[in-house]
């Protein structure tokens, strides 16, 4: 695309350049550039416990990153809401390492979180996209994103920006603790670094098969989005962008919790948006697979509409399903940040097709911040 009538569908356009500025300040070559994570270096504390503070679409890569940082650094990590955590008046007496996230770097709930961190002596990361911003410069420990300005109130670059930095901290971290060797960090790279030109690739396909699927299930009343393991925080996300972006219900739930209770709600205007994507050389990403396959199988029977995000040409999803938006493969910790833009254009178009001013969704702003 060449012309953008609004700020959203140009910033989601603008992804893979923004995930490429951002992997030109931490790496050289298929190498982690050290200086980057000099300040880094002290964060971690002994016990390798981590706290994850942060709000909205930024709490959700969060999620993410929880299960990037235990899964390939062995470490232990909660995600808090900023707004709870940071009034509960008590200071954890693990002292956790403290990792906040925000767009904008002053949403005042997450910046409260970050201001009882250091308080309390816990070491204290920020990773936010607005250079010079109050969590960059207060935190013992940064990494700014080079996403660029984001102007949208929906966040997406710099959603996939905080994906790309936080995968890039958990390579750091599996590194500096011996997890992964130099071999494999180099090979981690060179897939993160092929990801931009990926997803560039698919975006005008993704556009055409959004904006089709919007018009299909422009008469939902609700969406449920599905997700497991690390994409489960997508599945969060997918759902925070429908009904911001739209102003159409949505729930994000594990994939395994629909027959606990929501299943009850599925029904002709209650479509399913699955993610189905696999990583064929993980054990864990196949037996994650291999479940949400027979979900599907009983959502067929059980007559239900269903949008499955899958890896490109996986025919056993396009028979299970209503639609399919295809991804092409690559490592399980790489496609959230894929599977994530097709869900950005699907709220997009939704939007549209609900006459809503996408960029200045009702009663939101850009940052949240008290006055």
């Amino acid at each position: 695309m060449s012309e953008f009538p609004h700020a959203m569908i140009r910033e989601i356009y603008e992804q893979p350049e923004a995930i490429g500025r951002t992997l030109d300040l931490y790496l050289e070559g298929d190498k982690l550039k050290a200086e980057a994570f000099t300040k880094i270096a002290q964060w971690l504390n002994p016990r390798g416990e981590v706290l994850i503070a942060a709000s909205g679409s930024s709490r959700h890569a969060g999620l993410a990153a929880e299960i990037l940082l235990e899964d390939l650094c062995g470490l232990a990590v909660d995600v808090e809401y900023a707004s709870e955590w940071g009034t509960r008046g008590t200071a954890n007496p693990r002292r956790p390492s403290v990792l906040v996230i925000s767009q904008s770097g002053e949403t005042s709930d997450t910046l409260a979180a970050l201001r009882v961190a250091r308080e309390a002596g816990e070491p204290t990361l920020a990773i936010a996209n607005v250079p010079g911003s109050s969590m960059l410069r207060e935190a013992a420990a940064a990494m700014p994103l080079a996403a660029g300005k984001e102007l949208a109130i929906p966040a997406t670059k710099s959603f996939t920006g905080q994906l790309t930095a936080l995968y890039l901290l958990a390579l750091y971290q599996a590194e500096r603790l011996g997890v992964m060797d130099a071999a494999q960090i180099s090979s981690s790279i060179r897939e993160l670094r092929a990801l931009a030109g990926q997803i560039a690739r698919q975006l005008d396909g993704w556009h055409d098969v959004a904006k089709t699927l919007a018009h299909k299930y422009a008469d939902a009343n609700t969406f449920l989005y599905l997700g497991r393991g690390i994409h489960y925080a997508i599945a969060r996300e997918g759902a925070l962008k429908m009904k911001e972006s739209s102003y159409v219900h949505a729930e994000g739930y594990p994939t395994g919790e629909l027959k606990h209770g929501p299943n009850a709600l599925v029904g002709e205007h209650v479509p399913l948006v699955v993610l189905a994507t696999v990583d064929s050389g993980l054990e864990d990403s196949v037996l994650r697979y291999e479940k949400t396959v027979q979900l599907l199988e009983d959502m067929k029977k059980q007559g239900a509409r269903v949008i499955a995000i899958a890896n490109t040409g996986d025919a056993r999803i396009a028979a299970l399903a209503t639609d399919v938006i295809e991804v092409e493969p690559t490592s399980e910790y790489l496609l959230p940040i894929a599977e994530v833009i097709p869900m950005q254009l699907f709220s997009y178009f939704m939007a549209l097709e609900h006459g809503v001013d996408v960029d200045k969704p009702r009663n939101l702003s850009k940052a949240v911040i008290e006055v």
